[in-house]
This record gives C-alpha cells, sequence and structure tokens, in this order.
C-alpha cells in the first residue's frame, strides 16, 4: 500500500510473537527469533507498526535496524548507530549510570567521555557493554529488532557483530546486571541467507531455529478491497475474490498489488474485471507483474540463465546451492541443453557466471563464500515460467 492509505495492523500476530519472546508459549526463542519471508511482502511495516508498538506495550524498549535501509553503511555500524539512538534519549541518565558502571575506566574507549547526546556508540566500546547500559538506564528489557539481518553476512565485521550480539545474549541474560534483559529478533527475506547464521557449529547462533514469517492473508485481502473501494464509483468496484487471486499472482507482495490495482482502477476503469483480465493474461505486462524479474533475467547469457535457474530450484525444493559439485555441473548442463546452447558447466565457467550475477545484485555472496539468491521471490518466477513453458 503506498503510504497515503491506511496501514493494515497485524495485531494477533505481533501479541504471539511478544508471548514467544516472553516465554509464554512452547517455542524456545532464548537464542533468538529468525523470522523468514520474501522481500516486499509486509515485513517491515509490520515490525514498525506492530511488533515495535507490541514490545512497548509489554512495558519493554524496542530498537529498530534496518540492514537495507543504506547499502552503503557497513552493517555493524547501523547496530551500533541504533543502540547509540537509543542511548542518547537517556543521556542524562546514561551518563551516571555509565560512570557508574566503570565504562570511563577500563579502557572501553579510547577517550575519557561518552558523549551521547551523538546517535552513535564510541569507538571500541563493546555491544555488550552498551546493550547493559540501555537495559540498565531503561529500567526495561531490550528488544534488538534487525531487519534485513542477512545483509549482517556481507562483511567479515558485520559476521563479527552477529558473534558480538551472542556474547551480548550471553552476558545480559545470564550474567549482566539481571538475569533476563535481551531478546534477539532477526527477520530476512531469504531463508537461505538467515541459515549462515544458524546452521553451523561455527556460525553465531547455531542451533537456533528459522521460523517462516506469515505471509498477508485474506483478512489483508478484504482490508485492501474495503479501502480501494470506498474511493472508486460504485459502478467500478473491486470484488475480494478478485483480490485475493490477484495477490496471489503477485506472490502476496503489497507493493506489487497496489501498482496493479491502480491499472486496473484508474488506467483502465475495469476494477469490477480485474479477475478477467488476470486470468486472460491481459494484464501481465500492462501492470508489470515480475516485469523487473523478467527483465533482469532476459539480460543474462545462457548459461547465467542456468545457474539462476538452478539456485531457483535449490530454494523451491530447501535444498542447498553447492555451486562446483558435479550434480550442480549436470543440472546446468541439462537446463543448457533445454534452451539449445552449448552444455560448458565447469568451475571457471560457473564460477564467472555468479561473478555476473552478483554484479547485477541478483545472487549474493556471503563473507564466507556461501551463494544465495539476492531475492528469493525470483524462484518464485522461474518456476511459474518453467511450468508456462511446459
Amino acid at each position: 500500500m503506498s503510504p497515503t492509505r491506511p496501514i493494515f495492523h497485524r495485531k494477533a500476530l505481533a501479541e504471539s510473537l511478544v508471548r514467544d519472546l516472553a516465554g509464554e508459549s512452547f517455542a524456545d526463542y532464548s537464542s533468538g527469533m529468525f523470522l523468514a519471508a520474501p522481500r516486499r511482502t509486509g515485513k517491515s511495516t509490520f515490525l514498525r507498526s506492530d511488533l515495535a508498538p507490541e514490545c512497548e506495550a509489554r512495558g519493554w524498549l524496542p530498537v529498530y535496524v534496518d540492514l537495507w535501509e543504506n547499502r552503503e553503511v557497513d552493517p555493524a555500524e547501523l547496530i551500533a548507530g541504533a543502540i547509540g539512538q537509543a542511548l542518547s534519549e537517556f543521556d542524562s541518565v546514561a551518563r551516571k549510570t555509565a560512570k557508574k558502571a566503570g565504562v570511563e575506566k577500563i579502557n572501553l574507549l579510547r577517550t575519557l567521555s561518552w558523549d551521547f547526546s551523538k546517535p552513535q556508540l564510541p569507538a571500541g566500546t563493546t555491544l555488550a557493554k552498551a546493550l547493559d547500559v540501555l537495559h540498565q538506564v531503561s529500567g526495561k528489557l531490550v528488544v534488538l529488532i534487525v531487519d534485513e539481518a542477512q545483509h549482517a553476512l556481507n562483511s567479515e565485521s558485520g559476521v563479527n557483530t552477529m558473534f558480538a550480539l551472542k556474547a551480548a545474549r550471553d552476558h545480559l541474560n545470564r550474567g549482566g546486571s539481571s538475569p533476563d534483559a535481551l531478546r534477539l529478533v532477526f527477520i530476512g527475506s531469504s531463508r537461505d541467507k538467515l541459515a549462515n547464521l544458524v546452521l553451523k557449529s561455527k556460525q553465531p547462533f547455531y542451533g537456533a531455529h528459522i521460523t517462516p514469517f506469515p505471509l498477508l492473508g485474506r483478512d489483508f485481502v478484504e482490508f485492501v478491497t474495503g479501502v480501494w473501494n470506498a474511493r472508486l464509483a460504485d459502478t467500478n468496484q473491486f470484488s475480494a475474490d478478485d483480490m485475493e487471486y490477484a495477490f496471489g499472482l503477485v506472490g502476496r507482495r503489497p507493493e506489487m498489488l497496489n501498482a496493479l490495482l491502480t491499472e486496473v482502477s484508474v488506467g483502465l476503469g475495469e476494477a469490477s474485471n480485474l479477475g478477467d483480465l488476470l486470468r486472460t493474461g491481459a494484464l501481465n505486462h500492462q501492470a508489470g507483474v515480475w516485469s523487473d524479474y523478467e527483465s533482469a533475467y532476459n539480460d543474462l547469457s545462457p548459461l547465467q540463465q542456468a545457474v539462476l535457474e538452478v539456485m531457483g530450484e535449490r530454494v523451491m525444493r530447501k535444498q542447498p546451492f553447492t555451486p562446483f559439485a558435479e550434480q550442480t555441473f549436470k543440472d546446468v548442463n541439462r537446463k543448457l541443453e533445454l534452451a539449445g546452447a552449448e552444455a560448458n558447466a565447469s568451475t571457471p565457467n560457473v564460477q564467472k557466471a555468479l561473478d555476473v550475477l552478483r554484479e547485477k545484485e541478483l545472487v549474493w555472496k556471503a563473507s564466507r563464500g556461501e551463494y544465495a539468491l539476492e531475492d528469493s521471490g525470483i524462484a518464485e518466477w522461474l518456476t511459474r515460467q518453467e511450468k508456462r513453458e511446459q
């Protein structure tokens, strides 16, 4: 939905997640809560408009940071900056508490003063110490909410920050100023990327599990239908069933639905015919459904397309992508043969293809070498294309 439209609130979901964080359910999120859903499915809006307010209603202090907001800034700096910003709101109390905690005396700072009026942490201050001070000055349980958390894996400093947050969690919840002072919530647009934080013993949150973030459902569809119909003429109205069908076609992405509805109701004046227009394919290009993916895909070479398709298949099957395994080469060559291209998959050729896919921001590489799709939504689009061509 555009900024001028009413926000759809998911209070029941927020209440459920907060109960989980509080330890009031069977789920154990003591290691951290990890939520994954495709990009542009309403995650960030939910975090800011529903989860953070629900945390506040509990008497907790939510600290929100979006690692996608400024991709030019190192994720480590963004996280430290968010904590520093939260501390700056408790300036006078924080000064006294930090001094009492010995911050100025234990070589955590390069200088002898901590300027809490600035939204950043002093050089050398550990996240554990900063979060401990924030907990003390606020008198509240701190909930650090990291949006698009997978981007922390883009740099070594970002990975180190994840380990630092794990250390802060252990310190604050087991040996800090109180036995229960910090909750960590990580949400991302790629389950494969988030898995790089939890699946292996050398990863910072090994043992934690990733929970699928619930996509927007029928209640959202009915809300959107009501909002649009209230602004349209009585002769130009959407039906909730057609809206549900359209929402499914665009991967349950509000922004893409918004673009499609604008085209139908304003551009064509045929809101009541939304379902028919979609089913006949008349809107596929007019509304730009999946057009970003299609445009990017068409600009690729056959080998690059084949590598991307194999990655997409792995995502849909929830299998790891091992770029230089013999089976991967076989799968890529099979794709090339079907496309009538030379079957030339090899380590150097696949590596070159991955490099190009990274340059085009279709593929992501963690600082430690793992590859994943930048946007898992392209896997859905590739699956639709394959079914359409069969």
